[in-house]
């Protein structure tokens, strides 16, 4: 079935979360005043048209803007009214009909105050049901969630399992929970798992055929393209810098891909030169010999450079002998705070 033909049997968009991003994107800086006017605009048209005076306060507090008072009363006079017609509903459904009429009025109220941005009363009211169609839908809702806060390894696992069974249009189209898929499936997996997962996905390499630049990024670190990666890698911090969801994470995900992309091509070899493996990333040696070093320091990278002869050693750790050190290491920690423990009972 034609992808169009899924979106339109999907839930309606209660909230629209394009207006959340038209929102944000509106609130950055960097977004050129020309765009920011017509973000303004579009806001502005969506706000009134479905009367949401709720998200009218929010969206003028983000922004810095001033309350247009004569706009707001009318729309809070709207609202009123369908809150009175929506509470008798209830009361009816309650009075005379079934628990189903019951919860369809308390639904239809809920769905209202979700579309005007009322959220704390919205969220006493909604109910979640137990049937196939929700559970599919409550993975991509978690693993959104997972990925706005940096939990990478749950957003790709519930995204991953929603793939073939995806129908959550109200949060996104398929194709960004595609690229949200791809960019977490990358940072999360290992090597196997993401051959299996997402470079063999039946599912997702179909929708990639008309997403090129994700398509180049995912399968330049898969075919060990490196320097056509780091130009998709900055293709990905301009578009994550501009999301909602991941501006916050920009900086963590493109240093941890650099790394991931370096500790792969590492580990193919026991010793290559600096300049060997500058000319695979398609960047200078002075450039690489940075990266590298600040990764080496920081324990993120198993090698060791010889800056003298240009060469860099790979290291395989050995790892029970870095449990060995580490509990050494704890342990000692452990032991001093005793001491401090004991002269302060001693005193």
């Amino acid at each position: 079935m034609p992808l169009e033909r899924l979106e339109d049997e999907g839930l309606e968009k209660i909230p629209n979360l394009k207006l959340a991003q038209w929102t944000f994107r509106a609130g950055l800086e960097k977004t050129p005043e020309l765009l920011r006017k017509q973000l303004l605009e579009k806001i502005t048209k969506c706000i009134q048209d479905d009367n949401m005076a709720p998200y009218y306060e929010l969206v003028c507090k983000e922004l810095n803007l001033p309350i247009d008072q004569r706009i707001l009363k009318s729309m809070q006079s709207v609202n009123e009214a369908k809150i009175k017609e929506l509470d008798a509903k209830i009361k009816d459904a309650e009075e005379n009909l079934g628990d189903t009429e019951i919860r369809t009025a308390m639904m239809e109220k809920a769905h209202y105050l979700s579309k005007i941005g009322d959220k704390n009363v919205n969220d006493s009211l909604i109910e979640e049901g137990g049937d196939w169609d929700r559970r599919n839908r409550l993975k991509v809702y978690r693993g959104l969630y997972s990925m706005s806060v940096r939990d990478f390894d749950t957003a790709a696992k519930n995204f991953l399992d929603a793939v073939a069974t995806f129908t959550s249009y109200e949060l996104m189209d398929y194709k960004t929970f595609i690229i949200y898929t791809v960019m977490s499936a990358m940072i999360a997996l290992k090597r196997p798992d993401l051959r299996e997962k997402v470079v063999r996905g039946s599912e997702i390499q179909e929708v990639l055929h008309g997403l090129h630049t994700v398509r180049e990024y995912l399968m330049s670190l898969f075919d060990c393209r490196y320097a056509d990666f780091f130009l998709s890698l900055a293709g990905v911090e301009q578009f994550m810098s501009c999301d909602r969801y991941l501006h916050l994470h920009t900086c963590y995900y493109v240093r941890e891909m650099r790394i991931h992309a370096l500790s792969q091509h590492l580990d193919s070899y026991s010793s290559l030169s600096l300049d060997s493996m500058a000319a695979s990333f398609g960047v200078t040696p002075a450039f690489l010999d940075a990266e590298l070093s600040r990764f080496i320091a920081n324990g993120r990278l198993a090698c060791k450079m010889d800056k003298v002869s240009g060469i860099i050693e790979t290291t395989r750790p050995d790892n029970l002998n870095f449990q060995y050190q580490t509990m050494i290491k704890q342990g000692d920690i452990l032991l001093n705070r005793i001491q401090k423990l004991s002269q302060v009972i001693n005193i």
